[in-house]
């Protein structure tokens, strides 16, 4: 057995052994994906996994399923996901054939302005001086996203849905390894600093609590049995909004967020970003994330290349993060929310990206690059953003036995958001993910703060199509390294026809349009001497998506999970 394999099945059998529904075994086709024929889900947690799976037992939808998994991935995995946070979902409605896509990302408050990071004396404030506290957090979304969706698409009585993560809740869950290691190591980066998150999440005597530790989260119960009861109302005008805008009145980095600006929050139903590659129609969700067009510049720019036929190779590698730094050069130049800045049309231009990949030298490294000139009909010049979202996120794929599917992204921003909690879940701080910086040289930046604007992301929530029908499902944590994960199980599903396991297992090579990041403890060091004969700067580094995929063909469903996170695909 390979390595994923052998990770995956040491996952199931450490973490699987409460569940009541059986993991699928695999197929001789891809032996060391998950296999089904009816339904499946993979998500960042086997508590939450199996979750949605009763609900799919049930008869529910996708829809169905996925609020019951979110809500639990909100207790069990606190420090990726929640309510407190926000989230963009690709919705496939198998009787519609039709593909919607939902933005739950997080606002800025009305009050906002461009120098909302400034300090007293006119300085900026540094990152991790403002993550801390609630002048980071932004108008929660996903709740509503949630409702809003499955409003159009669910048919499960919506409090069943809310039980699973009520009953956990209340009568409590055992703390995994990983969690007992990420609240450990977020004591230094302030998770102590509030009472709420410092009683909950360590013993009396400041040590995390351990693993194996029975969790239990009334307060997050009876915001949940209110919900269940009434749902999103109690969060954005009611008992919940209330808790919210008193737990960011924190003494050092005072939120800004008011009763009116939590009433006033709209989920938008937003046109999908698709784009042929090779075969296939690769669809995505657009702006206010960057990630469905950056991942389109990518993959648009590799296409001038016979990626199929080199395999995994360095000279493939090499390819591909030339084209992430031309992508990222446009992403930091361009993207933003575009309900506020005009972005170019021409960002997938085939001429365009034809133009892009021919400043390509398949035999050295072009350096830092920089952004092109799309085809644009009202051009304004902007300023480049740098500033790059930190890890702290979630993925989960659905499908269910009708052939909906949800591909759907969903964060809290960096590790344990703000740090803030209200009503037993943590806040986001995801107003960290704006430009600091509001021009620069006399020019806007695009991704500026500005009041009701979203910040820029990089989830990129994916559905790729052949044929006019859904064939893979993919998705990944990671901050600004999403584009680059998510870009690579996509070439090697497609590409090179790896079995859908070892593609989310398969080690990472990154690049932000700077040095590339070869993934520790893996085969990706043994291409360092190949890229820096290139003339690439290499670091060699831990990287943790937490990709969670669904390839689907005429015989099934064949589900991944990332070993590099805790999660399970289970079906049937």
């Amino acid at each position: 057995m390979n390595r994923s394999g052998l990770l995956r099945k040491t996952i199931h059998i450490g973490l699987l052994a409460f569940a009541s529904t059986a993991v699928a075994d695999g197929h001789p086709k891809f032996p060391n994906s998950v296999y089904g024929t009816v339904h499946m889900v993979s998500a960042a947690n086997p508590l939450a996994s199996q979750a949605g799976l009763n609900i799919l037992e049930a008869g529910g939808t996708a829809m169905d399923a996925a609020v019951a998994v979110q809500l639990v991935l909100n207790l069990v995995e606190p420090e990726s996901s929640g309510i407190g946070g926000g989230a963009f979902l690709l919705y496939w409605d198998a009787s519609e054939k039709k593909l919607v896509t939902y933005d739950g990302r997080e606002k800025a408050p009305m009050s906002a302005t461009p120098e909302y990071f400034q300090k007293e004396d006119g300085s900026t404030m540094k990152w991790r001086e403002a993550v801390t506290g609630g002048l980071s957090v932004g108008v929660p979304g996903t709740l509503k996203l949630l409702e809003t969706a499955y409003k159009d698409h669910g048919i499960h009585p919506w409090k069943e849905l809310v039980t699973p993560a009520i009953d956990l809740a209340e009568n409590g869950f055992p703390v995994t390894e990983k969690l007992s290691a990420s609240i450990a190591a977020a004591a230094e980066r302030g998770l102590k600093t509030f009472a709420q998150a410092r009683d909950y999440f360590y013993n009396e005597d400041g040590t995390a609590i351990a693993a194996g530790t029975v969790l239990k989260n009334q307060p997050f119960a009876d915001a949940l049995k209110m919900i269940a009861e009434q749902g999103s109302a109690p969060f954005y005008t009611g008992a919940i909004a209330e808790s919210i805008v008193d737990a960011i009145k924190t003494e050092t980095n005072t939120g800004q967020m008011t009763m009116e600006d939590l009433a006033a929050y709209e989920v938008i139903v937003r046109e999908p970003v698709c784009f042929p590659y090779r075969a296939y129609e690769i669809c995505g969700m657009g702006p206010p994330t960057s990630g469905g067009l950056t991942m389109g510049q990518i993959l648009g720019i590799v296409s001038e290349y016979d990626l199929p036929s080199m395999g995994p190779t360095s000279e493939a590698w090499h390819l591909i993060i030339e084209a992430a730094k031309l992508a990222y050069a446009d992403r930091a130049m361009y993207m933003a929310d575009s309900d506020f800045v005009d972005i170019p049309d021409g960002l997938l231009n085939k001429d365009y990206l034809s133009t892009r990949a021919a400043l390509i030298d398949p035999d050295k490294t072009m350096g830092k690059a920089s952004a092109g000139t799309p085809p644009w009909d009202e051009a304004q010049r902007y300023a480049p953003d740098t500033q790059l979202e930190r890890p702290g996120t979630s993925h989960f794929s659905i499908i269910d036995r009708y052939g909906n599917m949800v591909s759907i992204t969903t964060t809290i921003e960096t590790g344990f958001g703000s740090r803030v909690m209200a009503h037993g879940f943590l806040l986001n701080n995801e107003l960290t993910d704006f430009s600091f910086a509001a021009e620069k040289e006399g020019k806007p930046v695009a991704n500026r703060v500005e009041g009701g604007k979203r910040p820029r992301s990089s989830m990129s929530p994916t559905i790729v199509f052949k044929d006019g029908r859904p064939v893979l499902l993919t998705g990944s944590p990671g901050g600004s390294r999403i584009i680059n994960y998510v870009t690579q199980s996509v070439i090697a599903i497609l590409d090179w026809g790896m079995d859908p396991q070892d593609a989310v297992a398969m080690p990472h090579i990154v690049n932000r349009n700077g040095k590339t990041d070869l993934e520790q403890d893996t085969d990706a060091v043994n291409l360092q001497a190949d890229l820096e004969a290139r003339g690439h700067e290499v670091n060699i580094r831990e990287l943790k998506s937490g990709l969670h995929s669904i390839l689907i063909d005429q015989l099934g469903f064949y589900g991944a999970a990332d070993p590099r996170r805790e999660g399970v695909a289970v079906g049937r």
